[in-house]
């Protein structure tokens, strides 16, 4: 064993002594390193910032020129004196019937806030990728637009979409058509049966089967009463002819078969959407068309619960009609509506709206 003198022990003990003093500040320093860079990154956010939602409500009531917010512009109106209540008669030269709108499809759970990402209006193949989207509601108001103060029909704008306003005569309505997507707003006073709407036309030329999956997603608010209401998804079909509605809200009192007129049946019941509809049939004699008066079937789904708004399966709806015998033939048009008659005095604004057939 080898002896080691006194003066080598200490320089021996001095060079451990400092050895591990180097180490012991070196791990403070890297303890302290790894902090800094933790605290430094930057903290993720869970949920999307970017809001698309549209929100708001018009209180106007009667006239056109009690309408806040008269930026809009006053339209032409091309339809006078139309009789029919039905879809274009020629007015408007809708010249791409089968072009959709931008698409924002969203599915909702039962009529409540959806508090998700919206998808945007633009995005037209958020369908076929089978990607699901909140609608929020009530979304925010679009602001000028171009309002109509008696029977007219046209395309809004560069959309793909087309509008209608159709009254009896009775009272006085405006409808305000942004041109962002289907939305728009409507006001009437005294109305006996005013209907207001956007959507696709389709020409008579195609099956609902043909045409392919339509939907549409809305969010609206609304304010007033009628003595009836409707307010959701509107059209007509010819061979044979059918008018049809899918009512997703109303004024007032929930629509019964007394209230869609003498002689209306109850059909059935159908689930759609997580929602329960009624499913109604009512013969119209000599009434109001597509061109002309005319004797026809009108075929209803009325939610049991309303909601102001999500996503409407429009050809869910016509798939079950067809299983419970009510055929619809080739589409005149899929519109989100807006009907007020009876007395009806009320406004509503439709934040969200787009109609999409795929």
């Amino acid at each position: 064993m080898r002896a080691w003198s006194p003066l080598a022990l200490t320089a021996l003990a001095t060079a451990v002594a400092a050895c591990g003093g180097g180490n012991a500040s070196d791990q403070e320093q890297g303890t302290e390193s790894d902090s800094s860079a933790e605290s430094s990154a930057p903290s993720q956010d869970a949920a999307p910032g970017s809001d698309s939602s549209r929100s708001g409500l018009d209180g106007a009531l009667g006239t056109d020129s009690s309408i806040p917010g008269s930026d809009a512009t006053t339209g032409t109106e091309g339809g006078g004196a139309d009789a029919t209540r039905g879809a274009e008669s020629g007015g408007g030269g809708d010249a791409s019937p089968d072009a959709t709108a931008a698409d924002a499809t969203a599915h909702d759970s039962g009529g409540g806030v959806d508090s998700g990402h919206e998808a945007s209006g633009a995005d037209a193949a958020a369908p076929d990728a089978g990607m699901e989207a909140s609608v929020s509601c009530p979304g925010t108001a679009q602001t000028g637009g171009t309002q109509y103060c008696s029977n007219s029909t046209g395309n809004v704008g560069n959309t793909g979409y087309s509008y209608q306003l159709w009254s009896n005569g009775t009272g006085s309505g405006c409808m305000t058509v942004f041109g962002v997507d289907a939305t728009f707003k409507a006001n009437w006073s005294n109305a006996g049966d005013l209907l207001a709407r956007v959507g696709l036309r389709f020409g008579e030329t195609k099956t609902p089967a043909q045409i392919g999956t339509i939907s549409a997603d809305f969010a609206e608010t609304k304010a007033g009463s009628a003595g009836y209401s409707f307010i959701g998804i509107y059209g007509w079909s010819v061979n044979p002819l059918h008018e049809y509605y899918i009512v997703e809200d109303w004024f007032g009192s929930h629509p019964t078969a007394s209230s869609l007129g003498s002689g209306a049946a109850k059909v059935g019941t159908i689930a759609v959407d997580d929602g329960t509809y009624d499913v109604y049939t009512h013969t119209q004699t000599n009434q109001p068309a597509l061109a002309g008066s005319a004797t026809f079937v009108q075929f209803f789904s009325i939610r049991q619960t309303s909601r102001t708004c999500g996503h409407i399966s429009i050809s869910e709806h016509f798939s079950q009609w067809a299983s419970l015998g009510m055929q619809l033939g080739d589409l005149e048009e899929a519109r989100i509506l807006v009907e007020a008659g009876g007395n009806a005095s009320g406004n509503i604004d439709f934040t969200t709206a787009t109609v999409t057939a795929n």
